[in-house]
């Protein structure tokens, strides 16, 4: 009558049944260990109830019917979502808004609906223009620009149903990429050029987008714009003149428009550039030259060549404008005559015939265009050429008419307009000349040449192709005479490429002028059947020239020495700087850089000599100048040639001027004599070598010039007196008594002088390698000895002082000139490298 037990039929299940009350039959099904629900979500098993009536074996109980229990396990929300991807990536074109981008999915490993299923996904990301809906698709919110952004990342969560978030949240890149575009691509805006690195490629990268368009050729223009830099480029690295003769250009040219001065004063009213001798007329101005500045015949052959910056003319009619012009300067004549009409004899008018009068030129290249053009007129009556940028250019269209006859009225030649004498009631200028010029010269008497011409206007800077050979098949170039423009053409994207990446940008200037040169890019595409089918943005950037480092030149030598005085009276006279030495050197300091920025280690500065050309160098005379009855400066006509240098010679100084190296000016002026065949009217007499010995590539660089200034003190010679060997001997001993004693003298204030003077000369010697500014002193012997001296310790301690007081200052030397002209001390101050001492004074 009593329950006392239940069993459960089937294999290993996970639960058990116990009596609670035989009496009443109550039992409890429980779990005998932990039921988890993402196993088995259901059990289904058979349940029996057996009585108390069991025998020995439990064989005579009995058992109830069969039951069917059925158990659900509820879920409990223990896992978090989790994406299947930990970072997903997509592509958006730029200007678009789409519906979708991409779709993340997260999953979740709980077991029921509620808590395994996602119910929504959130954006983390704050300020971003994207949205996410509940199923993990992705959209833009707004229109996207590749230029303001490349790339967007942004991080995504996801939530179940029972708003658990995700552990980990998932990134996801949205790359922009811009709308195709044709255009250059890979392209640097600035490009940096340092002096003396030869030759540096503009676009090394680059290359043409055309957007998959049916390409059949392209045609590519490259254009150096540095028409604000002097002439039109980095050319003005020399004179006009000193150009002229490096070129080769015949002499006798004639500057017309030279830099205002006391005798050439035609141009003082002029408008000057401030740092070129450029002339700006506006419209108003015009300049007579002087008579006897120019010849009256030209001859059947001469010259014009000028530098011109012409703008566009205002109005519709452009108004006749004149350069140079030759006319009556009075009225008398009633008529205007231009430089190429010629006078004939009278004999000779009637077999004459028609001669040229007018020439003119169609030009094919546009020249009003505010920019600089060189132009040379070639007249080989009665054939007239012109060069404009080296370029050849016939006269399309000749005037003839008779010749006109000779006369004697007064011309007047005239630049920047045309003056009118007797065309109107008060004479005037006319046809005003609006624009630029330089460098306008005239050569009577020759032409010049082709060659001379080209390398008159030749740039210094300009484009450069590296590597001709591999420029590619069908590839065709052409640079104009500067090389500032190149043009290339061709049928095939990767040769154009190719081609564009091996353009360079040069700059032949040891000390080129630092700044931006602006280039521009234009490209034209055309396509199969169509003119232009796709449209090429030009590029626009840059050159930074940066400065190159200032050099620092040093004049060295002896700045004062002794002669006998027959010396100077000789025909020769003596060498007045026959040690001079020139030395250009620079300075510079290299940098170490480690990947991290405040590493960067100064290194010493490196002093390195470097040569470069000199433009002129002037030894003028301090002082009262030169007496030509009784003294001068004279330099062997011979000592010029096969060099570019010329020479002039005045009672103020000697001047060698022209572009040539260091060495050359070195070797002229150590043949430099002076001369003085009167010297016992000679109190004293200085030389400077000026400031401005320099070469004028450097010549805008302030500060670095020095000063070597040289100085003569002259004696009378003492007459000729017989003595008696008694008298003789006396004052021989008195004579070499006083000499000791001065000598010691000069020795101590020598070295006091030394050393009042010894740190600061230290640290001009070290720093500045600066010759200093005492006067090169030249002694004539008052004591001439002609017979053949020889060397005593007096001499000996005197070449000891030398060697010793090598780096003397201003104020030590003018001191020491003072000593000796009072007490007839004569100090040799020289090379220390020159052993030879046969020229220097000795005394017996």
């Amino acid at each position: 009558g009593e329950i006392c037990a239940f069993k459960i039929h089937g294999q290993e299940m996970p639960f058990e049944a116990v009596v609670l009350n035989k009496t009443s039959g109550e039992g409890r099904l429980r779990a005998r260990s932990a039921i988890d629900c993402e196993l088995q979500k259901e059990y289904t098993f058979i349940i029996q109830a057996y009585d108390c009536g069991s025998g020995p074996g439990g064989t005579n109980w009995k058992k109830s019917h069969k039951a069917v229990v059925h158990i659900q396990v509820k879920d409990v929300n223990e896992f978090s979502p989790a994406f299947k991807e930990g970072v997903y990536k997509a592509s958006v074109t730029e200007g678009k808004i789409y519906d979708s981008i991409l779709q993340v999915e997260a999953m979740d490993e709980d077991c029921s609906p509620q808590y395994s299923q996602i119910c929504s996904y959130e954006i983390v990301t704050p300020d971003v223009p994207f949205a996410i809906d509940r199923n993990g698709n992705i959209r833009n919110t707004e229109k996207l620009s590749y230029d303001k952004q490349h790339q967007y990342e942004i991080m995504v969560t996801a939530f179940d149903c029972g708003q658990k978030h995700a552990a980990e949240d998932a990134l996801v890149q949205v790359n922009v990429k811009p709308v195709c575009k044709p255009g250059w691509q890979d392209w640097n805006k600035r490009i940096e050029y340092r002096p003396g690195s030869g030759s540096t490629p503009l676009f090394p990268s680059i290359h043409l987008e055309t957007c998959d368009g049916p390409v059949s050729s392209i045609h590519t223009t490259i254009e150096l714009q540095s028409n604000y830099i002097g002439k039109g480029c980095d050319r003005e690295t020399y004179s006009e003149k000193s150009l002229q003769k490096l070129c080769g250009a015949s002499s006798g040219a004639i500057d017309l428009l030279p830099s205002p001065s006391t005798t050439t004063n035609w141009t003082a009213g002029l408008l000057m550039d401030s740092n070129d001798i450029i002339f700006k007329f506006d419209g108003k101005q015009g300049a007579k030259i002087p008579d006897g500045i120019v010849p009256k015949n030209l001859t059947d052959q001469f010259t014009i060549t000028l530098w011109m910056k012409h703008g566009p003319s205002p109005g519709l009619r452009a108004e006749k404008e004149t350069i140079l012009c030759n006319s009556d300067k009075t009225g008398e004549s009633g008529y205007g005559k231009n430089v190429m009409q010629r006078d004939y004899q009278q004999q000779n008018v009637d077999t004459l015939g028609f001669f040229p009068l007018l020439f003119f030129w169609k030009l094919s290249v546009l020249i009003c265009d505010k920019e600089w053009h060189y132009y040379v007129v070639n007249v080989e009556f009665p054939v007239v050429t012109l060069y404009m940028d080296g370029t050849t250019y016939e006269p399309y269209l000749v005037t003839n008419d008779w010749p006109i006859h000779p006369s004697h009225i007064a011309m007047q030649l005239t630049v920047g307009a045309c003056w009118q004498g007797g065309e109107v009631t008060k004479p005037r200028f006319a046809q005003y000349f609006h624009g630029s010029l330089a460098s306008l010269t005239i050569r009577p008497g020759k032409i010049e040449s082709h060659k001379v011409i080209s390398c008159l206007q030749a740039c210094k800077e300009g484009l450069d192709i590296n590597s001709l050979e591999s420029l590619g098949q069908g590839i065709k170039y052409h640079f104009n005479p500067s090389q500032s423009v190149l043009v290339m053409e061709g049928d095939d994207i990767k040769n154009i490429n190719q081609a564009l990446r091996k353009v360079s940008y040069i700059n032949s200037r040891q000390f080129p002028t630092a700044g931006i040169r602006r280039l521009k890019v234009s490209s034209k595409v055309q396509c199969f059947g169509e003119d232009v089918c796709i449209s090429i943005p030009d590029i626009d950037a840059y050159v930074m020239v940066f400065q190159a480092n200032e050099p620092k030149i040093t004049i060295t030598g002896m700045d004062h020495f002794a002669r006998p005085a027959a010396q100077f009276e000789s025909e020769r006279g003596v060498l007045l700087l026959p040690d001079i030495r020139i030395v250009s050197t620079v300075t510079k300091v290299e940098h170490s850089v480690d990947f991290r920025e405040h590493d960067r280690v100064n290194k010493q500065p490196v002093v390195e000599e470097m040569l470069h050309n000199l433009d002129f160098c002037d030894v003028l005379v301090i002082g009262a100048e030169l007496d030509p009855e009784q003294e001068c400066l004279e330099l062997d006509n011979g000592e010029l040639q096969g060099k570019h240098l010329g020479a002039t010679n005045s009672t103020a100084g000697y001047s060698i001027y022209g572009v040539d190296s260091m060495f050359s000016y070195e070797q002229v002026l150590r043949q430099l004599r002076y001369r003085n065949w009167g010297t016992a009217a000679t109190a004293e007499r200085k030389f400077r070598v000026n400031r401005g010995c320099c070469g004028l590539e450097t010549s805008k660089v302030s500060g670095i010039w020095v000063t070597r200034p040289t100085s003569l003190t002259a004696f009378p010679l003492p007459p000729s007196v017989p003595v008696v060997p008694s008298v003789a001997t006396m004052v021989v001993i008195t004579c070499v008594s006083v000499l000791v004693l001065v000598v010691t003298l000069g020795v101590l204030r020598l070295r006091t002088a030394r050393q009042r003077g010894a740190a600061g000369r230290q640290g001009a010697r070290d720093g500045d390698m600066d010759w200093d500014d005492s006067a090169l002193t030249i002694t004539i012997n008052p004591m001439e000895k002609y017979e053949k001296p020889h060397q005593t310790e007096e001499e000996s301690e005197e070449e000891d002082i030398d060697d010793e007081e090598e780096d003397t200052t201003s104020a030590e030397s003018d001191d020491s000139e003072e000593d000796e002209e009072e007490e007839e001390v004569i100090v040799q101050k020289g090379d220390k490298q020159n052993s030879t001492r046969q020229e220097q004074l000795e005394w017996d």
